[in-house]
């Protein structure tokens, strides 16, 4: 027989100690057994790292100097791992017990996909969805698939999205290989787009599983200002660096409006810290256009499809 396939499972962690538990008892009770458990933490000052190695010895800890935000704590984890596939998962999550048999599954039945999106619903209200799959408008904007919804079937099918949220996102290793890792300069928020962007570019498909169910708290280790900042940051992050130029030419009043609509609301609420936090995002993203221009140039060059095709996959 076949040695079974590792499936690495990578958690960042920053004092989400409450959370540990059950994600873990999860991904112990799994029916594909052969799991490598990787928790990279971020300079946590809860007591994780010790609670870890006391209750969950099966659990690789890499133990990170500082907090390195969402993408240095996964991109640390993502180093460590050895599995032929790699999920990031977030430590406010609960898997069903079937979840990475069918992760696996879907991979085996499209060769061509280089990621799996899993069926995500809210932890509290569980016949309603988080995400299934994530998407990206010809508008410059990257949204959830069925986001607060109540599920009525309208996404019990296996079907290609755009890309995977970060929350419980799988990745093929030699895709991975290929494109990079995620990019450290977005520390938080929309570094699942812009892998899902490359990943795109370079010829690779993302798969929605609608059996593969993971259960997720919103919000319960991040939210707030940073959140607004981060999301205000990386939209233009993600717009300059991979969105392309062919695409823009056609759609670019819509890509005006729909960035210049969010700063206006933004403007509209000045008084909230959320939306002065969004503004700032904004601004700092802008500043950065030097460095995201050079980042655009070597994306842009790598892609191995047609503008037609991008097109296809977009949200019109």
């Amino acid at each position: 027989m076949s040695e079974p396939v590792l499936f690495s499972i990578i958690i960042p962690n920053w004092n989400g100690l409450k959370h540990l538990p059950p994600c873990l008892n999860a991904l112990r009770a799994q029916s594909h057994h052969h799991l490598e458990i990787i928790l990279a933490d971020n300079a946590s000052v809860d007591g994780s790292q010790a609670f870890i190695a006391r209750e969950y010895p099966e659990v690789k800890l890499v133990q990170l100097p500082k907090n390195r935000g969402f993408t240095g704590a996964c991109n640390a984890g993502l180093q460590a791992a050895t599995g032929e596939f790699l999920c990031l998962l977030n430590n406010d999550t609960e898997v069903a017990p079937d979840w990475a048999a069918e992760v696996i599954a879907c991979f085996e039945r499209h060769p061509e996909a280089g990621m799996v999106a899993s069926r995500m619903m809210l932890f509290e209200k569980r016949d309603h969805f988080h995400t299934a799959g994530d998407f990206y408008g010809v508008n410059g904007y990257p949204g959830n698939r069925g986001a607060w919804q109540r599920d009525e079937g309208q996404f019990a099918e296996e079907e290609y999205v755009f890309s995977a949220c970060g929350g419980s996102s799988v990745y093929r290793r030699v895709m991975l290989d290929q494109v990079g890792l995620l990019d450290d300069d977005f520390f938080f928020s929309m570094e699942d787009v812009d892998l899902g962007w490359r990943a795109q570019l370079a010829g690779w498909k993302c798969v929605y599983a609608p059996r593969a169910v993971v259960y997720h708290h919103l919000a319960a280790t991040g939210g707030g200002t940073t959140s607004s900042f981060y999301d205000g940051r990386n939209a233009i992050y993600v717009l300059i660096k991979d969105y392309p130029t062919p695409l823009f030419r056609k759609y670019w009043r819509r890509v005006l409006g729909k960035h210049a609509g969010i700063a206006w609301e933004a403007l509209r609420a000045w008084r909230g810290k959320a939306a002065r936090a969004k503004l700032r995002g904004i601004a700092t993203g802008l500043v950065h256009l030097p460095m995201l221009l050079r980042k655009r140039r070597a994306v842009q060059k790598t892609r191995r499809v047609t503008i037609d095709y991008l097109e296809s996959i977009l949200s019109h």
